[in-house]
């Protein structure tokens, strides 16, 4: 089995965020649309939020640093 490669596990996430934006609609209208976009926005997020992550392996323990502070506010 190959070691695992943080960077690649970034690289499958942000290929998962562009997924989501590219997903297409389905034919759903109101309350059922509206559950879609919002879970689409969710996905999207979550995704996203991992694949600007910056990873490393410590002491076999996968950490993840995300800077969620506005970008004016970063050093």
């Amino acid at each position: 089995m190959a070691a695992f490669e943080p960077s690649e596990m970034i690289a499958r996430y942000k290929e998962r965020a562009d997924a989501v934006k590219r997903r297409p609609l389905p034919p759903v209208a109101g309350e059922e649309r509206q559950m879609f976009l919002k879970q689409a926005q969710s996905d999207f997020q979550d995704f996203a939020m991992i694949g600007d992550a910056e990873a490393s392996l410590e002491d076999g323990i996968l950490v993840l640093r995300i800077d969620l502070r506005p970008p004016d506010s970063r050093s």
